[in-house]
């Protein structure tokens, strides 16, 4: 199993940048895929990126795309998300998650961080 913390969230400006860490423990980070998901209130946890677990893939929903990158540090057992040009639609608690598999899909994450709250301010 693999632990997950995240931090980083906050308030910010519509327009400001704000970035992510997710710091893992237990079994070898190098060895997971690991994504960011994101829920706003009264909506469904949706997916924001992807990383496999080398790094060499990643994939980005399209409302993102262009404005958020998601990267890691194997070395550093630490996941992040930088994420720019923020909206007031970005307002949402932001998990991230970890998977086994090489190429997982957004319903293939089986472990998952307790949250940080980003609220973009218009």
């Amino acid at each position: 199993q693999v632990q997950l913390v995240e931090s980083g969230g906050g308030l910010v400006q519509a327009g400001g940048s704000l970035r992510l860490s997710c710091a893992a423990s237990g079994r070898t980070f190098s060895s997971y895929s690991m994504g960011w998901f994101r829920q706003a209130p009264g909506m469904e946890r949706e997916f924001v990126a992807s990383i496999a677990w080398r790094g060499a893939k990643t994939d980005y929903s399209d409302s993102v795309k262009g404005r958020f990158a998601i990267s890691r540090d194997n070395a550093k057992n630490t996941l992040y998300l930088q994420m720019n040009s923020l909206k007031s639609e970005d307002t949402a608690v932001y998990y991230c998650a970890a998977s086994g598999v090489a190429d997982p899909t957004e319903f293939e994450f089986e472990f998952w961080g307790q949250g940080t709250q980003v609220t973009v301010s218009s």
